[in-house]
């Protein structure tokens, strides 16, 4: 289901009347689009977006926009603020609901490992998965059960339980996480074997993430 969400037309270009628009409240915007003659530039309430990307950041939104109409987008990038992470601007992509589309979709780990309980150690690698589906099908989360993942296991893009219709873009055998030995239990040997098998993972996600932009 769309989320409703106001825009108003906006004029100012500038720097000096972008910044007193964000001291207004409101973050500047553009909204691109087949459908659209030319790019709408809008802004939108700042403490609104603030809570759409801290809930439901891929969501479909149903955006007016100033004399098109309602139409359906959501967002595609976030500029912020290099030094407070405040948002400065944001790019609205309109979107076909019948057509499928990408989005990154944050990864929850959900249990308490067992490699974990044993003494090993939780490593991350990826936080987010790329998926594609259609518009309406994107979930918000994708929650991992970590809860049976022994020492030295691993969770792979191939095991992540994706809702029908929902398919990842990485590589099925890039590493999401996994749990390594405690590096007191480590020979030297068994310690830098460790290491070049994070290396490996990290670098496997990193190609893949790199992928993902090339084929944007």
């Amino acid at each position: 289901m769309a989320i409703a969400m106001n825009a108003e037309q906006r004029t100012g270009t500038t720097k000096g009347e972008l910044r007193l628009l964000r001291l207004q409240g409101k973050i500047p915007g553009i909204i691109y689009g087949k459908q659209l003659s030319d790019a709408a530039q809008v802004t939108v309430d700042a403490k609104e977006l603030q809570s759409l990307l801290r809930s439901h950041p891929n969501a479909v939104l149903e955006i007016n926009i100033p004399s098109h109409g309602k139409t359906s987008v959501m967002i595609s990038e976030i500029q912020r603020d290099s030094l407070n992470r405040n948002v400065l601007h944001v790019d609205f992509h309109q979107i076909n609901m019948n057509e499928s589309v990408k989005a990154n979709v944050r990864i929850h780990a959900d249990g308490d490992s067992q490699g974990v309980r044993e003494g090993g150690v939780l490593q991350v690698i990826m936080h987010e998965v790329e998926v594609q589906c259609l518009p309406g099908s994107i979930p918000d989360v994708v929650t991992v059960d970590i809860s049976s993942l022994a020492m030295g296991e691993s969770i792979l893009i191939s095991d992540l339980k994706l809702p029908n219709g929902v398919e990842p873009s990485a590589d099925p055998e890039q590493v999401v996480l996994t749990v390594l030995s405690p590096q007191k239990d480590l020979t030297e040997e068994e310690a830098e074997d460790a290491a070049v098998e994070l290396a490996e993972a990290e670098s496997r996600s990193n190609e893949a993430k790199l992928e993902g932009v090339k084929s944007l």
